[in-house]
């Protein structure tokens, strides 16, 4: 299945259940191998990190965790023993936050960032037959489930919530309201190693891996929304002396001064939004959601690439690449790989093109 057809057929209305290929290629993102070099590296854990759940009830990290003294303080590390004692008694595992930590999850994660315009995030799950960490809920971001060891079967309820964004509580209120309110039994996927999942924002589901141990990495999908929209909003209107104009008092006029009051914040915040300029912006902060991958080749150091400004005219281009020739107008002589650094909203391939216009009108000169 291509994106396009994702995009049309499941983004945002369906689960869709994709079934391995048979090569390999996705069961092997994360090996049981890679998860217990991972989990050996101590320093890279916290108690936040790296949780223990056990019959929906996390395991509380004084029991797993002891105190560890480092330069920026106290951290509670998780006791590699201890972790072993709760996952012979049944605990499920699940390490947070682990995007950058592993190349592949990270190189999916860039692709998935760069397809959905998305901020990712990745987490994995070890669990073992029988023993459910999780009760039914839902998320509040797109999920892609990929199944990397064993078997576990998902159940998807009919109910699903409206484009949820708050978190719930995770308490046994909260769980008897996710099970009240699930609806009946949807559909029942058993995914095997190597099976992609994918769920919309708000679909009621649980897990349960009744076959043995599983191990699955789940990447939480969440693009820009009218909450994070409406603050880049308010910092554009802010230039507006209007926009910053005090309230009158809902009193005065019969209210009327007031509801005029509003209806100019609602004409200053609609005309920003309608604006070719806050477009560019929307877009510029989806392309920061999505880092560009480290790139080390040490030993080998990498090039610079030096450039002064000359004081001649630069090119007619996009707004996003006309602010890399304004920061080069103020830095006056730059590196073109720190230019491409600076900039996270371009390609690098959108600032190497930006400086060999600027080069070619002149504006620049290579050192």
């Amino acid at each position: 299945m291509t994106a396009e057809n994702h995009h049309i057929e499941y983004l945002g209305r369906k689960p869709l259940h994709v079934p391995a290929t048979g090569d390999g290629r996705k069961a092997a993102i994360l090996t049981w191998a890679d998860f217990n070099r991972l989990l050996g590296q101590g320093s890279l854990w916290s108690a936040a990190h790296l949780r223990l759940m056990r019959n929906y009830v996390a395991v509380p990290p004084e029991q797993y965790c002891h105190p560890v003294a480092t330069p920026h303080g106290e951290v509670l590390r998780p006791w590699p023993q201890k972790v072993e004692v709760f996952l012979s008694a049944g605990a499920s595992l699940i390490a947070n936050d682990v995007l950058t930590i592993h190349e592949p999850l990270m190189q999916i994660g860039e692709i998935l960032g760069q397809t959905f315009a998305a901020s990712i995030g990745a987490n994995i799950y070890c669990s073992f037959q029988g023993i459910q960490a999780f009760g039914t809920h839902f998320d509040n971001h797109d999920v892609v489930v990929v199944q990397t060891g064993g078997t576990k079967v998902w159940n998807l309820y009919e109910s699903r919530a409206e484009n949820p964004i708050e978190n719930f509580p995770d308490d046994a209120a909260t769980r008897r309201w996710f099970e009240q309110s699930r609806g009946a039994l949807m559909q029942q996927v058993t995914m095997q190693a190597g099976d992609v999942l994918y769920l919309p924002r708000g679909w009621y589901h649980d897990a349960l891996a009744t076959d043995g141990p599983s191990l699955h990495v789940t990447f939480a999908i969440t693009p820009l929304h009218g909450r994070t929209l409406l603050a880049l909003l308010n910092i554009e209107a802010m230039k507006d002396p209007a926009y910053r104009a005090f309230a009158p008092p809902a009193h005065e006029d019969g209210g009327a001064a007031l509801a005029a009051h509003l209806a100019d914040y609602g004409q200053i915040l609609a005309r920003i939004a309608a604006s070719p300029a806050f477009g560019e912006e929307v877009a510029k902060s989806q392309a920061r959601m999505t880092p560009r991958p480290p790139s080390f080749t040490l030993p080998e150091r990498k090039p610079v690439t030096l450039y002064r400004v000359t004081g001649r005219a630069f090119p007619a281009c996009p707004g996003a690449v006309r602010e890399t020739y304004d920061w080069a107008i103020e830095e006056r002589q730059f590196a073109l790989e720190d230019m491409v650094a600076q900039f996270q909203s371009l390609s690098e391939g959108e600032v190497r093109d930006g400086v060999a216009a600027a080069e070619a009108a002149g504006a620049v000169q290579r050192l």
